[in-house]
């Protein structure tokens, strides 16, 4: 099986990388794809090199599979292309996300929606995929009303050179191009751009990707954004609120049953999630779980995913499973 890693040379694309080899992902040729200042730079995978191709070149080939995390624009231009070739591809930009023709896949979630007819499927916002993890075996119980969320993203959210600048100014450095404002030694409450509405796009992705791949719109949800000096691993603080009431212990066994999800709620010992703990590992971690006491049916959570792999490439790897496993590639 050939398969285009297109972005390969960017966090996200070295850590699907590194997922299709430790998944053992039936390749039997990799592609990696970057720009053209990029062409002919070496990839390692399974113990061999492979030379970085142009977009052009990789289509000529015919993969048949594309794994995309290149950006929204390069997707948009790109993925027809390669899916007009007979390639099915996994984009992990917002691109086309919310198209109404288009699936938007947790595969412990929803993964049943896909078909051998979609041939372009798009990889869910970080902090979307690793909250609706949580939500959904909740939501099948109890019905949820509403979800308000506030977030804690890391830099490498941004990418490596968010990172890099991170370091820099933690070494000393007074520059800043990645965010409006120095991020090591503050928080900033500002991810994507702002919309008219107040909300930033981020805010906003995650209000409809949830209802989206729920695949409920009844679900209210609010989200807060922030990028916090932390170099990987999301945190979310989470308030649902149900149709009907719940048991803790009845919520806490439902989280563990559901597959890809830890949890971790041990306050006695200080055990809850953290994005240390989280880092390098695919499941998504759940603790701090408590009834609200200010208002009826309500709960509090705390979650917390490696974003690089369950909440970009990992997902995207899990994606590309359910394809092979229904003989569609």
């Amino acid at each position: 099986m050939r398969v285009a890693v297109v972005g390969a040379t960017g966090l996200v694309g070295s850590t699907m990388l590194r997922i299709l080899e430790e998944r053992n992902f039936p390749v039997t040729e990799l592609i990696p794809v970057a720009s053209k200042r990029s062409v002919g730079k070496k990839v390692s995978y399974e113990g061999k090199e492979w030379s970085v191709v142009t977009a052009d070149t990789a289509i000529e080939m015919k993969p048949a599979l594309a794994i995309f995390s290149a950006g929204g624009s390069i997707s948009l231009e790109l993925a027809p292309k390669f899916a007009e070739a007979g390639c099915r591809v996994v984009d992990n930009s917002s691109a086309w996300r919310m198209d109404p023709t288009k699936k938007l896949v947790v595969p412990e979630v929803n993964g049943h929606v896909l078909t051998e007819q979609d041939m372009i499927i798009p990889n869910p916002n970080c902090s979307t995929i690793q909250m609706v993890m949580a939500l959904k075996p909740l939501h099948d119980k109890y019905k949820i009303k509403r979800v308000v969320v506030s977030t804690y993203q890391s830099v490498s959210g941004s990418g490596q050179k968010a990172v890099d600048e991170m370091m820099a100014q933690r070494n000393g450095s007074t520059e800043h191009s990645v965010y409006p404002h120095r991020i090591d030694m503050n928080v900033i409450p500002h991810i994507d751009v702002f919309q008219d509405n107040g909300y930033t796009k981020e805010e906003m992705k995650m209000i409809q990707e949830t209802q989206k791949i729920m695949g409920d719109d009844s679900i209210n949800v609010t989200a807060t954004t922030v990028r916090v000096p932390v170099s990987g691993g999301h945190s979310e603080s989470v308030n649902i609120e149900f149709h009907t009431d719940f048991d803790e212990g009845t919520v806490k066994q439902l989280l563990s049953d559901f597959p890809g999800i830890i949890v971790v709620d041990n306050p006695a010992m200080n055990g809850y999630p953290m994005p240390l703990d989280a880092a390098g590992k695919d499941e998504v971690f759940v603790g701090r779980i408590r009834r609200d006491n200010s208002q009826p049916n309500t709960l509090n959570c705390w979650i917390v995913s490696d974003n690089l792999r369950k909440g970009a490439a990992t997902n995207a790897v899990q994606i590309a499973k359910v394809l092979h496993n229904n003989g569609w590639i």
